[in-house]
């Protein structure tokens, strides 16, 4: 029976996502979509980047970037730099890039490359020379052409966590959702387990027919009420707090997110129109609270200054079932992959994506829920492999954290395992990763990037530190005219802001 009214339990970017998700997939089918925050509950909000999936489900729903970006601070990403993440000589720093329609014939050259450097050959092979993508990271441009005569570009954002929350919120309230701010105090289930209503902490009942938890770590009402049961990440990722703090923008505001690899974990660094945004993600096994301020502090240059700092606790893993009896879990409630790659509301866009069509495919009934489940968890541990690789193919041994990221390699998932000997077996990786299908969660130029830019290659040698001369003439080309085709990521912002 199709439901008259869905409720959602928790505010913040992946509850008003969710909302305003939920009211454009139906709008014509008369479904009530309610979001129940309360007061007194504040939200992580740290959240600060995204992959293009981000923009692409933005322009679905309508959401402009010249209305959006200035009130939420928002810049432009290429990709992600990553420093430090690899012991080996030339390989101290690796850009993964966004893809453009050029790399189509940007890649195979860049292929050749890594293969001809996999069989011993002197040639640079890292990714950094073969994508637009990084060299506009590289000259801190936008990622938005002044021509029409150049290439699609998928690019990500850096935004204010909480601001965009409020505008989601906006926007969702436009379109027919309810806002009710009241906390809530009991969860009531009926004889067969659904939850049938959520009391409030003056009496009053809230009734639904489908519940979604936006609850955050919390997870009232998938786990804490509905049982759900967790699987922990924490034997593949060790990584389960961090630190926070804002610094000041510079003049040029760079268009990428840096990750630089720390003794306990990783920093990052994303920019936002009005401040940089600043973490520590480390493991508490291997580093107490203080001692990742410090080092955050230390990194930073800001060991005198009283620069105030957020600690924050992370539970890292996921449910096994996303969808429970009446209850989808979203977000923070249904799992975390910690933020390496920043596709936390990547997974939140995928699981409603996923649900809506589930939901709808069977007349709005249950039908659905396991091939649901499945899909969302393997996109969960698809996405948690790639992370982890990170770590397994770093060559750190300065620190007892990166000795025992590095050592064990039993925790590698079978799939993974097979990844990486194809990879050293000198096959193309491609293939090999179509075959596996991983390539729904990270494409195989992805793959060569990462196993490129941490100079994973099998035959002792180093990776070379000067750039190819000739790569293809399409990106010489725009290389070349890349200071008139691409405009100054600041200027791009500020003309974005007075449109």
């Amino acid at each position: 029976m199709k439901p008259k009214h869905i409720m959602i339990v928790g505010g913040g970017t992946a509850g008003w996502l969710s909302a305003l998700m939920l009211a454009k997939a139906w709008p014509l089918q008369g479904i009530k979509v309610t979001l129940v925050e309360s007061p007194d509950v504040g939200i992580i909000g740290v959240g600060e980047g995204s992959t293009p999936a981000l923009a692409l489900l933005f322009e679905r729903l309508g959401i402009r970037e010249e209305e959006w970006m200035p009130e939420c601070n928002a810049t432009y990403k290429c990709g992600i730099e990553f420093k430090n993440w690899s012991g080996k000589v030339g390989c101290e720093s690796y850009f993964h890039p966004f893809s453009c329609e050029l790399d189509s014939q940007s890649f195979p050259v860049f292929m050749q490359h890594v293969h001809a450097r996999k069989s011993g050959k002197h040639v640079y092979a890292k990714p950094d020379g073969f994508f637009l993508t990084a060299l506009l990271a590289q000259q801190q441009r936008a990622p938005k052409s002044q021509t029409l005569d150049v290439p699609k570009i998928y690019y990500g954002y850096h935004f204010d966590a909480g601001l965009l929350g409020k505008y989601l919120a906006r926007k969702a309230a436009e379109v027919g959702v309810v806002h009710k701010q009241v906390h809530i105090e009991q969860i009531e289930q009926n004889s067969q387990g659904d939850i049938s209503a959520l009391k409030t902490k003056n009496g009053e009942l809230l009734e639904a027919d489908v519940f979604i938890d936006c609850t955050g770590f919390a997870s009232l009402l998938l786990q804490k009420t509905l049982g759900a049961e967790f699987t922990s990440y924490a034997s593949q990722l060790f990584n389960n707090a961090a630190v926070t703090m804002s610094t000041d923008i510079t003049e040029k505001i760079p268009s990428q997110t840096l990750s630089t690899a720390m003794n306990c974990g990783w920093a990052w660094k994303i920019p936002l129109t009005n401040r940089f945004g600043n973490g520590y993600v480390y493991s508490q096994d291997f580093c107490s609270a203080d001692q990742a301020e410090t080092e955050l502090r230390a990194h930073l240059g800001l060991l005198e200054k009283d620069i105030p700092v957020r600690h924050l606790n992370m539970k890292v893993g996921r449910v096994t079932e996303h969808w429970k009896h009446n209850c989808v879990g979203v977000g923070l409630s249904q799992g975390f992959i910690e933020p390496l790659e920043a596709t936390a509301l990547y997974l939140v866009q995928q699981t409603m994506d996923f649900f809506i069509e589930a939901f709808e495919k069977g007349n709005f009934s249950a039908q659905y829920q396991d091939l649901f489940n499945k899909e969302v968890n393997a996109y969960f541990d698809g996405i948690r492999d790639y992370i982890v690789t990170h770590y397994k193919t770093s060559a750190r041994t300065d620190t007892e954290y990166w000795r025992a990221n590095t050592a064990d390699q039993r925790n590698v998932s079978s799939v993974m395992r097979e990844l990486y000997g194809a990879w050293f077996r000198g096959e193309n990786l491609a293939n090999a990763v179509q075959v596996l299908g991983i390539d729904r969660y990270y494409p195989a130029p992805s793959w060569y990037c990462i196993l490129a830019g941490m100079g994973i290659w099998g035959n002792g040698n180093q990776q070379l530190s000067t750039i190819a001369e000739v790569i293809n003439q399409p990106l010489q080309k725009l290389l070349k005219s890349s200071s008139l085709l691409f405009p100054d990521h600041r200027t791009y912002l500020n003309e974005l802001a007075c449109t």
